[in-house]
């Protein structure tokens, strides 16, 4: 490689770097969000687990909390690239954070329902009814679960 290719490749790399550490410095909030409705979740969805009798392992837990991880990055990534795209073109600045509350109100209602769950409580939270003005409409009955024991038996 010649000290000209080895110039080009680093200014390229640069400007890249240096776009995504301005895109992102404006999302750092919901980066800090994902990073807090992931624990929260991850509690509750504990507290569900141990009230269903389920076996609790670590492992599988940090596996699907790094997985949530990975994939609101990636949601952010896509919300910022789409914000700048289009949100600055249109002049809708808030275009990225319309996109993130979408996918948030989708955790949020994760949220709720692993915490109604291990509270025994049989209320499931609808995530599309969260965002009308009438939010009591998002709280419904959550459906009868069939009982695992006498499916098993059934099978037998």
């Amino acid at each position: 490689m010649t000290f000209q290719e080895r110039n080009i490749i680093n200014g390229v790399a640069s400007t890249t770097i240096l776009a995504l550490t301005n895109m992102y410095e404006k999302l750092i909030p919901f980066v800090l969000l994902s990073l807090i409705l992931i624990v929260v979740d991850s509690r509750f969805g504990i507290a569900a687990a141990r009230h269903r009798g389920e076996v609790i392992r670590i492992s599988r837990m940090w596996r699907r909390a790094i997985n949530k991880l990975v994939d609101y990055i990636c949601w952010i990534t896509l919300a910022g690239i789409f914000g700048h795209a289009y949100g600055d073109i249109l002049g809708i600045p808030i275009l990225a954070a319309i996109m993130l509350l979408i996918v948030y109100a989708i955790e949020i209602s994760s949220c709720f329902n692993n915490y109604f769950e291990s509270k025994g409580i049989k209320k499931r939270v609808n995530f599309l009814k969260i965002l009308r003005p009438d939010i009591s409409e998002a709280v419904e009955d959550a459906p009868e679960k069939p009982d695992n024991k006498q499916e098993n038996e059934n099978h037998e």
